[in-house]
């Protein structure tokens, strides 16, 4: 009898505990979250309860600790108040009726202007790219800003180490910022490490995760950016990570893959833009708080044609702010987008933009890579094709053995935004990200031509051609979809 008393005791208390996890979950998980993300998480919670709550726990949570947040908003002050009075500066007269409010929205969204007067040099080749950015370390005099999601010491950028070694023995004062996940799940970390010490830079790990430290936040929070700025005077910036093509991985070797990316030089009053969120990242990793960028900011040239405005996004800012602006500037478009993202995971504010674009007569493209590097992102990506295809976005694969990586998108023959982001919902909600709204048909023309190459390696994807895959690519899809909205 005691036995049975027992069980059926245990019995009552399981139904209560599963009970209340159930409704404290219904309360908590839909919380400033978007529905199809809740939704996700509660279905995860409802049927897998150990493993959906310990996830939860674990990567429930986008927002970074308090303390960077309230950093973050300092820098973003800071920001505001050094470039209260540039913000019509060298402009272009002859820009679209719109463009003023798109640059108030980043401007709100990311505290840095829209500026005239700089000159854009898009480097699509990924060792010319690295060859570049080194003879800038070269000529170095003051300082150099280095930040890459992914920094590796190795054959290909050796050149690049050595010249920020040189720069430090000429007195040259070198930053160095690297994400910490990224880079220690990447071949030769240790080696990369010891070499940043030897050559003397001042270095930091981005986003650490060491608990042991006292540093701890969402593991897979993590900073995308790729940025460097040498003097305040020449900047780059793209998605190209700082390591060799192949990312010194056996996989990618078997299989012959290497990363095609882009990057663009900039030089003029956008430079400083792209100072300034080093800075406010360097605050946010070493409590250094370096503020005399401000004196820096050139004036616009009239020689240099092209309005450019850096937009910094991440879990530091209250809003999605990449999402927002895209967005934003997707319903703009009369004749044409020209999407290029390796992970294309949009939410549904991107489909319904894209849909809208195509309904009212614009020519939709978008570019992407005919393998993955990533299964479960590139089986996300996948299941939005038959919806692309039937709204009538044209969809162009890369050919292999490339991993098309680079992320930028054009609006008409005006505006074209070039950065780190990708349109997923990772760029948009998890990853600290930067990109470039650049408004100057010159360079719009010169994007084109490089996204005619792309055309040129790529091959169409059709509908009739989609349709005849199996069922398990399918259900690998679908079930890659589902995972994609646990943000």
């Amino acid at each position: 009898m005691q036995i049975t008393f027992n069980v059926a005791w245990l019995a009552w208390l399981g139904f209560f505990v599963d009970l209340s996890v159930r409704i404290v979950a219904i309360i908590v998980v839909p919380r400033n979250r978007r529905p199809t993300s809740g939704l996700a998480w509660l279905l995860a919670i409802f049927f897998l309860p150990y493993v959906g709550i310990l996830l939860f726990l674990v990567i429930g949570s986008r927002r970074l600790p308090r303390s960077r947040r309230r950093k973050q908003e300092e820098i973003n002050r800071l920001i505001s108040e050094a470039t209260a009075e540039i913000d019509e500066a060298g402009r272009i007269p002859d820009a679209p009726p719109w463009l003023d409010k798109i640059a108030a929205l980043g401007r709100r969204l990311g505290a840095l202007p829209l500026s005239g007067g700089n000159s854009a040099t898009l480097l699509p080749d990924y060792g010319a790219s690295i060859a570049e950015m080194t003879r800038a370390v070269r000529e170095a005099e003051r300082y150099v800003h280095v930040e890459f999601y992914i920094l590796a010491a190795d054959r290909t950028t050796e050149d690049f180490f050595r010249a920020m070694e040189e720069a430090v023995r000429r007195g040259v004062v070198v930053r160095v910022l690297l994400d910490h996940v990224a880079c220690i799940r990447s071949p030769g970390h240790v080696r990369t490490r010891k070499r940043l010490d030897a050559i003397g830079v001042h270095w930091s790990y981005m986003l650490p995760v060491r608990p042991w430290r006292g540093q701890y936040q969402r593991p897979d929070l993590r900073n995308h950016r790729k940025i460097l700025v040498v003097d305040g005077v020449t900047g780059f910036m793209g998605s190209q990570n700082m390591i060799d093509s192949s990312y010194n991985k056996r996989s990618n070797r078997r299989r012959g893959l290497h990363w095609k990316d882009l990057m663009v030089r900039l030089e003029g009053p956008a430079v400083a833009g792209l100072n300034a969120i080093f800075l406010g990242d360097w605050y946010s990793e070493t409590d250094e708080l370096l503020v005399n960028w401000t004196s820096e900011i050139p004036e616009p040239s009239w020689v240099r044609r092209l309005d450019c405005q850096a937009l910094p996004s991440g879990p530091g800012f209250v809003q999605e702010n990449n999402l927002q602006l895209f967005v934003s500037l997707l319903y703009q478009a009369d004749e044409r987008i020209s999407i290029t993202s390796p992970y294309f995971v949009p939410d549904e504010s991107i489909m319904y933009a894209l849909r809208a674009a195509v309904a009212r007569g614009v020519s939709v493209e978008l570019f992407v890579s005919e393998v993955g590097d990533q299964a479960v992102v590139y089986h996300a990506q996948r299941s939005y094709y038959e919806e692309l295809l039937m709204a009538g976005v044209r969809i162009y694969m890369y050919r292999p053995p490339y991993i098309l990586h680079s992320k930028h998108f054009t609006i008409d023959d005006d505006v074209a935004v070039i950065g780190s982001s990708n349109m997923d919902m990772r760029s948009f909600s998890l990853n600290m990200e930067v990109s470039m709204v650049v408004h100057g048909s010159s360079f719009v023309r010169e994007l084109r031509g490089i996204e005619d190459d792309y055309r040129a390696h790529s091959r169409e994807l059709t509908l009739e051609e989609w349709r005849r895959q199996g069922i398990f690519s399918t259900i690998l899809d679908n079930i890659a979809r589902l995972t994609s909205a646990l943000q």
